[in-house]
């Protein structure tokens, strides 16, 4: 697979974020179903007919919304589900909620396999069919998804009873429902705030570079951790680009591949270009870590609880992860990014890694899986204890978005109809891959900060050129 091919798949906002955000481990598990008695494969494809299967009445295919999970009690299938929450798969979290959904499903076996470097290893599984009939779906191109999974039910019908179903729409059918969602905003330790002397949260950019001197100076702690030398954690940044920075929900999918010099300075704090260049003075004026190439994701969590560390920029998935590394997680807080737009703060909240089932699966399996998928979104409570923003519609949300109070919450509105591709070839044939695990080019902002190899408006002018070359080579009408 070439480099642009692989640059050229569909990611949604916060999933290169999200997609590393577990343990080290890849071992696989597995949590058997207490089975007593097989049934045939005659009477399983039996059991597909009946009333309360799931099967839509007017396409005769399985559909999310028309199953009940009061019904199919006594189906026999062994499944595997393929994931990425190595953490979760090591403190037994997983295999809890399956125990659970054994107790409604007691003939359903599920066997899970965690993988560390899901982005990667995800796609290469994927090409090979060798990953079972479940998976998280990775950065595949909207085009190919019925070649690799069976859709779960029409927009229409799942956007009426679930939030963010849209990621993986293609043709009016949804492939993909999120496990769970996040919000973007900021890590920040409450204490470490509060003994820099900073009363109210940020929220404009200087503002919070203020706030970091702060903390420098008056506490022990590190003002902004970089998360550098893990690499996947960089991309995180790429998830205020649009909404979170200029208040449109239309930008990132539909304007941004027509805009001219997208990180040019608009002058007025806002814009993908003051996103980045948060990161850029921080690491200039000395706000970051002593040496950003030996930073440690899972001690950082650690960090972070303890009040060694003040701010990190990281998708909302993370707040549970760092409450639960040490004995303060009352300190751990969860803030909307610091940038306002005519006077008011932007939220973006979309789905994270989102369950596919394998087209190629046999329909007792496909069952067996639409069952285990609907049962982890609506009962194992999974979004609400790590921290997510709700999938279900009219779902509690965790009390760590109180901060969030007063601000405007949007979801990134899918691409234009015969558009569905241009962000992909944008993202490959700038090779910037804009929330599409561009890690390389948010660690080139932390170089030349740390380094003043390179000034900060010289790498946004770099950018601009390389989108500006991408929008001649593809023939994308620039509109904006």
């Amino acid at each position: 697979m070439n480099k642009k091919k692989v640059l050229a798949l569909v990611t949604a906002t916060v999933m290169a974020a999200s997609a590393m955000g577990c343990g080290a481990s890849s071992d696989t598990a597995e949590t058997p179903a207490d089975n007593t008695e097989s049934t045939d494969n005659t009477e399983a494809a039996k059991d597909t007919q009946e009333t309360g299967s799931g099967e839509s009445e007017a396409t005769g295919e399985l559909s999310y919304t028309t199953l009940s999970l009061d019904d199919n009690k006594d189906l026999t299938a062994s499944i595997k589900f393929l994931h990425h929450k190595t953490d979760r798969e090591e403190d037994g979290t997983i295999a809890a909620m399956i125990a659970e959904f054994n107790k409604d499903f007691p003939n359903i076996t599920v066997t899970t396999e965690a993988v560390t470097d899901y982005a990667e290893d995800s796609l290469l599984r994927l090409s090979t069919g060798d990953w079972g009939d479940i998976m998280f779906i990775p950065a595949v191109d909207k085009t190919d998804l019925a070649s690799y999974f069976m859709p779960l039910d029409s927009l229409d019908n799942l956007s009426k009873e679930l939030n963010f179903v849209d990621q993986w729409e293609f043709g009016g059918n949804c492939y993909g429902i999120p496990y769970m969602a996040n919000a973007q905003g900021l890590l920040y330790n409450k204490k470490v705030f509060a003994d820099a002397g900073i009363t109210e949260l940020p929220k404009t950019p200087d503002e919070f570079v203020a706030d970091l001197q702060l903390i420098k100076d008056k506490t022990d702690a590190i003002p902004l951790y970089t998360n550098y030398a893990a690499g996947w954690t960089m991309g995180a940044w790429d998830a205020y680009v649009g909404t979170v920075s200029n208040g449109d929900n239309t930008y990132q999918n539909q304007k941004l591949v027509h805009t001219a010099e997208p990180f040019s300075d608009p002058g007025d704090g806002t814009g993908a270009y003051n996103v980045y260049k948060i990161l850029y003075d921080a690491c200039a004026n000395g706000l970051i870590e002593d040496d950003y190439t030996t930073t440690d994701w899972e001690g950082c969590k650690g960090m972070m609880n303890r009040g060694e560390i003040g701010t990190m920029v990281l998708g909302s998935w993370a707040y549970a992860q760092m409450q639960e590394a040490g004995d303060t997680p009352e300190n751990v807080g969860y803030m909307p990014f610091p940038i306002t737009v005519g006077g008011k703060q932007y939220v973006n909240a979309g789905g994270d890694y989102n369950y596919g089932i394998n087209v190629n699966s046999s329909d007792e399996n496909k069952l067996a899986s639409l069952i285990f998928v609907k049962w982890m979104v609506e009962k194992s409570n999974w979004c609400f204890n790590e921290g997510g923003y709700t999938v279900v519609k009219g779902g509690q949300n965790p009390d760590m978005y109180a901060a969030f109070d007063g601000c405007e919450v949007l979801s990134d509105q899918p691409a234009l109809a015969g558009e569905e591709t241009f962000l992909n070839d944008m993202n490959a044939e700038s090779e910037l891959s804009i929330n599409a695990g561009g890690n390389d080019k948010v660690q080139r902002i932390v170089e030349a900060g740390a380094t003043g190899s390179e000034s900060f408006d010289d790498i946004m002018s770099d950018w601009n050129k390389k989108w500006q070359d991408a929008q001649e080579e593809l023939g994308i009408e620039v509109k904006y």
